[in-house]
């Protein structure tokens, strides 16, 4: 016991000394932060350097004699271990090394400061809950004042506005109806505004074929449920003119199409209206509905229709038009060869030969070498490069080898989403584009969530953007005190997340979103188990607020049920400042049980620790 113990003194005593080196090496990166987060950037170096070390072995000695784990020292690295020497002393005999408010009351003054971090950057939140709601508005949200009263009743706390969608006058009506709801509701609900980033994206692909399909829906027996339907409208209307598709029709999408006026006019309920279909399949249709301009049809087969079908009723004939051309995907399996191009060509869909696609920000292309993977869809697709080349028109072209695809095969559409963890792209963190969504931002909005962060100098030239935004705006004040949310999301941004988060902190107002959508893509979905996990008690080192984002109750707020694992993550996820909801019909219902959700847990857990309120039914006896 004696041997270990002075063994477990000296490991001690060396991972203090090893703090206090790392913390005199990078003393000019901690003196560049705002004052505000001078202590959490002496304690972010002190954890980044205790991360270094395989600790494992301490800890369970330390663990033994009933002191400190370590487990949970990310509020205030250097305290805990001066409190485990503390304890080592005592179990040695020795005078207490380490005495004073300094360990005795660091865990409070940690915890203090990360609060007062989240409560400048994200608002208030309840008393009875530790996580805010950040909820993303839809497009909908800027008409439907009613729609942005209910979130707020449900319990949104926050709203985020995507930049990727919609443009600044929907913007603003979204926000003047969150501060309407807000102010009805006695209380302030913030901004967030995402700006986008540079989108690598592929590129378009030929359209197929102009046909369009009617179909009905069947019970697994065969018996149509819902019959197949046609909207027909007249052919001289202008497109902004045409009536919309009635509302609420059950079963499979209506198909519109425009036919002559006169023909139109003569129609009745009850109108048959016949056909040949593409596949010279014979199809009956009856008027059901007449609405102003507008004729429905319904049938109870399945049609497919172009733009040089004839519809027949009383021995008068109509050629549609209005059908567009179909969507073409490339379908792509293991094994299979593709060439990425920043030739804008739309791709050509035809059997037996090599595909070929271009990518929307030709520089990707440039940058990519061979064996670097290359991920398509949100990784439904993955492959790496095998080959690179410039064509004789100067294009670059990079041969690619698909590694993942599923078991029948994969299809690829036009402008889905590239994700390159290898490649080193040599572009900046914000677009043009950007930069004038941030200018709005800056005016209007309380947070602006960046994207595309990758390394200390993308977080740079974010807050040197910012600083010119302040001074050429009429209130520079306002727009240095805006929130800077960055949002990691890439490989490096992980790798290099101490290093990001100290060029963040000079930034006096700052927080971090975990979007594991696009962590899960680049790192894999096996390591989603221990990355958000890592990169949030490297947050909390920093005492910087943290919003956990991507899916949290998505499958509630699509379809109106949570599943088992969804619920179980949404409580982990509580153990950040702010949640992150998306999208979705039923997303006031997905708000309502993220509320309730936190209220419960808001008196039980604060970030990893286990708060240990009360459970009356576990007291013996109760039965």
């Amino acid at each position: 016991m004696d041997a270990r113990l002075q063994e477990l003194i000296t490991e001690v005593d060396g991972l203090i000394d090893c703090l206090k080196e790392v913390e005199e090496q990078v003393a000019p990166a901690i003196g560049r932060v705002a004052e505000n987060h001078r202590h959490g950037a002496v304690n972010l170096v002190h954890y980044a350097e205790l991360r270094q070390h395989d600790v494992r072995a301490v800890q369970g000695g330390l663990a033994s004699i009933g002191a400190t784990r370590l487990s949970t020292a990310e509020p205030a690295v250097l305290a805990r271990l001066h409190a485990a020497r503390n304890v080592l002393s005592a179990y040695n005999g020795e005078q207490l090394k380490y005495t004073g408010s300094e360990v005795r009351d660091a865990f409070a003054t940690a915890d203090d400061i990360l609060e007062d971090h989240a409560l400048q950057l994200l608002g208030y939140s309840s008393e009875e809950t530790h996580s805010r709601i950040m909820v993303t508005l839809p497009t909908e949200a800027g008409e439907d004042l009613d729609l942005v009263r209910g979130f707020v009743e449900a319990g949104m706390e926050l709203a985020r506005i995507n930049c990727a969608h919609d443009g600044p006058e929907v913007w603003r009506r979204m926000i003047d109806n969150v501060h309407t709801a807000a102010r009805e509701a006695g209380r302030e609900i913030r901004i967030a505004m995402d700006l986008a980033g540079p989108k690598v994206r592929t590129g378009e692909i030929e359209p197929g074929p102009e046909v369009g399909r009617a179909r009905v829906t069947r019970e697994d027996t065969g018996v149509v449920v819902t019959p197949s339907k046609i909207w027909l409208t007249p052919a001289d209307l202008a497109d902004d003119e045409v009536p919309p598709v009635p509302a609420g029709l059950p079963g499979r999408p209506t198909l519109p199409l425009r036919v002559e006026r006169d023909w139109l006019e003569a129609l009745e309920i009850g109108s048959e209206i016949t056909f040949h279909d593409n596949r010279d399949a014979k199809r009956r249709f009856t008027v059901t509905r007449i609405e102003g301009q507008g004729v429905l049809l319904e049938g109870r087969r399945n049609a497919y229709v172009s733009n040089s079908t004839l519809l027949e009723t009383d021995w008068t004939k109509t050629r549609v038009s209005g059908v567009p051309p179909t969507e073409q995907r490339l379908r792509l399996s293991i094994g299979d060869t593709l060439i990425l191009t920043d030739d804008q060509t739309p791709a050509v869909v035809a059997p037996d030969v090599t595909p070929r696609i271009g990518c929307t920000l030709p520089e990707a292309v440039a940058a990519i070498e061979v064996g670097q993977k290359v991920l398509f869809d949100d990784g439904s697709i993955a492959a790496r490069a095998v080959d690179k080349q410039v064509t004789e028109q100067g294009h670059h072209e990079v041969r690619l080898e698909v590694t993942y695809a599923g078991p029948e095969g994969t299809k690829l559409a036009a402008y889905k989403g590239i994700n390159l963890p290898d490649t080193v792209l040599p572009l900046p963190s914000l677009t043009e584009e950007d930069i004038e969504a941030f200018r709005f931002v800056a005016e209007h909005g309380d947070i602006a969530n960046v994207s595309f962060i990758r390394d200390a100098d993308d977080v740079n030239f974010v807050l040197d953007t910012l600083e010119q935004i302040a001074q050429e705006s009429d209130d520079p004040e306002r727009v240095r005190n805006l929130g800077i949310v960055l949002k990691i999301e890439t490989i490096p941004a992980y790798e290099g997340l101490c290093s990001v988060l100290l060029a963040g902190m000079r930034h006096p107002n700052l927080g971090v979103m975990i979007a594991r959508g696009d962590l899960a893509v680049e790192l894999g979905f096996e390591r989603m188990a221990e990355v958000p996990r890592l990169i949030a008690q490297m947050a909390e080192a920093a005492h910087v607020p943290v919003i956990m984002a991507t899916q949290v109750l998505e499958n509630l707020a699509k379809s109106g049920l949570p599943t088992r694992a969804e619920i179980t993550d949404a409580a982990y996820a509580l153990r950040s400042e702010a949640v992150m909801l998306n999208k979705g019909p039923h997303i006031t219902d997905a708000i309502r049980i993220l509320h309730t959700l936190s209220t419960k847990l808001g008196r039980s857990q604060r970030k990893n620790r286990q708060m240990l309120r009360q459970i009356s039914s576990w007291m013996p006896g109760n039965e």
